[in-house]
């Protein structure tokens, strides 16, 4: 079993491939960029806006190009971005991570704008990229604005969670998605040694992690989980909230001290919770006066937990309702976290199988014991 841990990536060739491929050939003139710092999305028009849109482009921010599967119109932001050009910067870090050399044969999952795919066309070559998109409207857009540069590389339609077996077995598979379950179908297609460079994260939160792994036996990768991350979800594999049963037993009510950091939707340790905390997932709400309510929920819908810590309080109201002790197991985690030093991203790892996953800490002998 071997894990990947060399970080020093071609990191100059890359950002030189943006400078001369610019994300802006792959833009539609309607788009919305993401405001990291509101964590919102406004529309911008080429054709209106031509000096907007171009800064747009340009700025290292998440920019969404389709709204709720396509049903969306209008200018207004949908209810969910299904499709989108990355940040430059992550499209970099990624690309870095893959370690792509001429020679190598490639296969991405999430075509987008294409913008990826033909920065690694002009890597590899046409014949060594295959891209899929399961959309066959994006993917037609893709595939005009990657001719309209001068790369084709091979485009399916298709879901991409299947992998495309009549171009394996590939040397990297990158997945501009979101992940939740490493399908079977990867570990399959990827040669022994081969990466899989793919976000991948938890039902617990949206958030997700760089995993750059090294297949093993083609039922078994391994590797580093490197930072954080956010990206749009596979659409096969989208949080839907379990059900719960009105007569759940038993009802605890208590009130105790807390860590406020717990209530923070953006805490590191959110990340780490999904790690620790089997088949769980949870929700922070904001109140108008400036309290906070945390709630957890088993995903089988056998249990829930509501956490009420009010404005400037150090304690909290906690109801766990089910046979499940939520806020225990919760509190547990975090309790071994801090314990244990607080570890981070470039420590985490994940072993992954055909049925599941594991992770661990520095090194695949050290798991990390789950709830």
């Amino acid at each position: 079993m071997t894990v990947r841990t060399d970080t020093r990536w071609d990191a100059a060739f890359w950002h030189q491939q943006i400078v001369a491929l610019p994300r802006a050939r792959f833009l539609p003139d309607l788009i919305w960029p993401h405001d990291m710092s509101t964590r919102s999305a406004r529309a911008v028009d080429r054709r209106s806006d031509p000096d907007g849109w171009q800064a747009a482009t340009r700025a290292d921010v998440p920019v969404v190009t389709q709204w709720d599967d396509g049903r969306h119109t209008g200018t207004e932001p949908g209810t969910t971005p299904t499709s989108s050009a990355s940040m430059p910067s992550v499209v970099a870090t990624m690309l870095e991570a893959a370690d792509l050399a001429p020679g190598q044969r490639v296969l991405e999952v999430g075509t987008g704008t294409g913008w990826t795919a033909g920065l690694m066309t002009r890597r590899l070559g046409d014949a060594a990229v295959t891209t899929m998109e399961v959309d066959p409207d994006v993917a037609a857009a893709a595939k005009n604005a990657l001719g309209g540069t001068g790369l084709f590389p091979r485009m399916v339609v298709g879901d991409g969670l299947a992998g495309f077996p009549d171009g394996a077995p590939y040397d990297r598979l990158i997945s501009t998605m979101g992940i939740r379950d490493i399908p079977a179908a990867w570990l399959e297609q990827v040669r022994p040694g081969g990466l899989i460079v793919t976000p991948w994260g938890t039902q617990y939160s949206n958030r997700d992690a760089l995993a750059v792994l090294t297949v093993n036996d083609k039922t078994t990768a391994t590797g580093l989980l490197l930072q954080q991350l956010e990206f749009m979800k596979a659409r096969s594999q989208r949080h839907v909230h379990p059900a719960f049963a009105p007569d759940l037993t038993p009802v605890t009510d208590t009130t105790v001290e807390v860590d406020p950091s717990l209530f923070d939707r953006w805490h590191p340790f959110v990340f780490i919770a999904g790690l620790l905390l089997n088949d769980t997932t949870h929700a922070v709400q904001q109140h108008d006066d400036g309290g906070r309510t945390l709630w957890l929920y088993a995903l089988d819908g056998t249990a829930w937990t509501a956490a009420l810590l009010r404005p400037e309080a150090t304690t909290a109201t906690i109801r766990q309702v089910g046979q499940r002790r939520l806020w225990d197991e919760l509190t547990n985690a975090h309790t071994w976290w801090c314990q244990g030093g607080e570890p981070g991203f470039g420590r985490l790892g994940i072993t992954v199988t055909s049925t599941g996953w594991t992770a661990w800490i520095d090194t695949p002998d050290h798991p990390m014991s789950k709830s």
